[in-house]
């Protein structure tokens, strides 16, 4: 079992900035062809996606099942990662949720965030970071099999 703390935007969904995301009936927008592909690849059986993205908060757990699922992705295990009252960035929120559940199974972090290159090299070498106009890609999918031993 692997816990995946992945993002959306730059990630499931390239920022774009000069076009404007199609929103599906559920109010979110498309994820890309790719990027679903990629992550169909990573996420097993028994997996965890923790969702890191700023937009966590809109959806319950059950919203967000759903909305992977209509894209393509049936996950079975799906966590918020907690807010933070203050403003805090990608890096800072991850360290904390980090220092409170000491991870003892595998886990890799998908983001596009660049305050994640400050994180502690522990935690630095399970992340994958993808580039926020083109978001995750089957390319990256080689890096990620040889980040994780299932």
């Amino acid at each position: 079992m692997v816990r995946i703390l992945l993002d959306i935007d730059g990630v499931m969904v390239p920022a774009r900035g000069w076009e404007k995301p199609v929103l599906w009936e559920d109010g979110f927008p498309a994820f890309s062809t790719k990027a679903v592909l990629a992550l169909a690849e990573i996420v097993r059986s028994g997996d965890t996606v923790v969702l890191t993205t700023s937009h966590r908060t809109r959806f319950t757990v059950e919203q967000w099942k759903h909305i992977f699922l209509h894209r393509g992705l049936p996950l079975e295990s799906i966590e918020l990662l907690p807010v933070h009252p203050s403003n805090r960035n990608r890096r800072e929120e991850l360290q904390d949720w980090f220092h409170v559940n000491r991870q003892e199974e595998p886990f890799l972090i998908i983001d596009d965030d660049k305050t994640l290159h400050d994180l502690p090299p522990s935690l630095k070498d399970r992340w994958i970071e993808t580039s926020p106009y083109v978001g995750l890609t089957p390319a990256l999918v080689s890096v990620v099999e040889g980040e994780v031993s299932r």
